[in-house]
């Protein structure tokens, strides 16, 4: 059989971008992974052998036939960043996220122009709420002092010989 041609780049692997950039990706089994975008082919080449390393592919696989170990190959290629399938599809969730929550903001903004009572009125409650958390937290400390200097007088009397009234 002959050999696998080979892409316009001259590496296994590796196609070049239209921007000039070399994009390198290896396949597992039906798991297509992304190793990611370098500036020469040779580089991108020797992220592909880094990751034939790992995945344990056979020599006759790789790019380079100076490589060794897999210690040689991540010497002389930094471990690739992988992006698969199951990555693009969180990116892609969290990117709709993130045009929702925009969404949601410029019609919050419409709403406020539109409907500035409910604002007076959402401003009024939260100050309203904060003053009576404020004065809750003040009763609470309040009680925990009068709690403590009971309880530290009545320590003060049993420790004097007297007896606890709370006995």
């Amino acid at each position: 059989m002959p050999p696998r041609r080979r892409s316009a780049s001259g590496y296994r692997g590796v196609r070049e971008r239209p921007n000039g950039g070399f994009y390198a990706e290896i396949r597992s089994g039906d798991l297509r992974l992304s190793l990611g975008t370098y500036d020469t082919a040779h580089e991108a080449a020797r992220a592909f052998d880094a990751a034939a390393w790992r995945l344990g592919r056979p020599r006759r696989q790789m790019n380079f036939q100076d490589v060794y170990t897999l210690q040689q190959a991540l010497d002389v290629a930094p471990p690739p960043h992988v992006n698969s399938a199951q990555d693009r599809a969180e990116h892609t969730a969290r990117q709709r996220r993130l045009l929702v929550a925009q969404e949601d903001e410029r019609v919050m903004a419409e709403w406020r122009r539109r409907h500035p009572e409910d604002v007076a009125y959402e401003q009024s409650y939260w100050a309203r709420r904060r003053e009576e958390d404020t004065c809750r937290r003040r009763e609470e400390r309040l009680d925990r002092r009068r709690r403590k200097a009971l309880a530290s007088a009545q320590a003060d009397l049993v420790n004097a010989g007297g007896s606890s009234f709370f006995t």
